[in-house]
C-alpha cells in the first residue's frame, strides 16, 4: 500500500476580514469627505468603497448598516470638530474675541483647500433632517449645543475682559453665531469663494454689544 500524502491546495487563500483599524479608520475618513461634500442621502456606499479600495463585504464586516456606517462619521466628526474648537476658544495666549476670529480663519482656509467643495457636515445633515434616520436628528442638536456652550464660555471670558458690555446675553450670541456660521458656510459653497465667510464674521463682530 502507499500512503497518500495531502498536499496543500494551491492558489490564493479565502479573503476573510479581519479586524484592523486602519481599514476602518480610512472607511470613515472617506465617509467624512464624501458626507461633507454630498449630505448623507445622495451618498453611495460603492463611491466610499472605491476611494478606499475596500470590497463591499469587508465594509459589511465593519458597519451593519449605511445608517451604522454615517453614525460613526458623524462622531468622527464631531470629536474632529471638537479638538478645533477647543485649540481656538480655549486658547490663552489670545484675547477671546480674537480667538472666534482665528477659528474662522482656519475654517476658511480648510474650506479653501479643497475649492470650497467641501462643507459642514452637521450643517450638509440639518438641510435633510427630515430624511434622515431615527436618531441622527438628536445627535444634531446636541452636537449644536455642545459648539454653543463652547463658544458661550469664550464669549463669557470676553465680558469678564471688558470686551464684552456686562448686558452681553453670552448664550443668545452662541446661538446667533452658529446659525450664521452654517448659512455662511452654505453660501460660500454656492459661490465656491471665502466672502460670505468673511462677510458673516465682520458683521458678527461689528454687532457684538461693548
Amino acid at each position: 500500500m502507499t500512503n497518500a500524502t495531502t498536499r496543500p491546495r494551491r492558489g490564493r487563500p479565502p479573503k476573510v476580514p479581519r479586524d484592523d483599524p486602519d481599514t476602518r479608520a480610512a472607511l470613515i475618513r472617506s465617509g467624512t469627505e464624501v458626507l461633507t461634500e454630498q449630505g448623507f442621502t445622495a451618498s453611495g456606499i460603492d463611491g466610499i468603497l472605491k476611494r478606499v479600495g475596500v470590497p463591499k463585504g469587508s465594509f459589511y464586516y465593519y458597519f451593519d448598516s449605511k445608517e451604522a456606517f454615517g453614525l460613526a462619521v458623524m462622531e468622527h466628526y464631531g470629536a474632529y470638530f471638537a479638538k478645533k474648537l477647543e485649540r481656538h476658544l480655549d486658547d490663552a495666549s489670545r484675547p477671546p474675541l480674537e480667538r472666534i476670529e482665528a477659528f474662522v480663519a482656519d475654517a476658511r482656509d480648510g474650506m479653501a483647500r479643497h475649492d470650497f467643495r467641501r462643507g459642514c457636515l452637521v450643517g450638509n445633515l440639518g438641510q435633510e433632517a427630515g430624511g434622515l434616520p431615527e436618531g441622527y436628528r438628536d445627535w444634531l442638536r446636541a452636537t449644536l449645543d455642545d459648539w454653543q456652550r463652547r463658544l458661550a464660555r469664550c464669549l463669557d471670558q470676553a465680558r469678564e475682559a471688558g470686551e464684552l458690555a456686562e448686558r452681553a446675553d453670552v448664550e443668545r450670541l452662541a446661538e446667533a453665531f452658529w446659525i450664521g456660521w452654517e448659512g455662511a458656510v452654505m453660501r460660500a459653497r454656492l459661490e465656491g469663494r471665502a466672502r460670505p465667510l468673511e462677510v458673516f464674521i465682520s458683521t458678527y463682530m461689528e454687532g457684538l454689544p461693548r
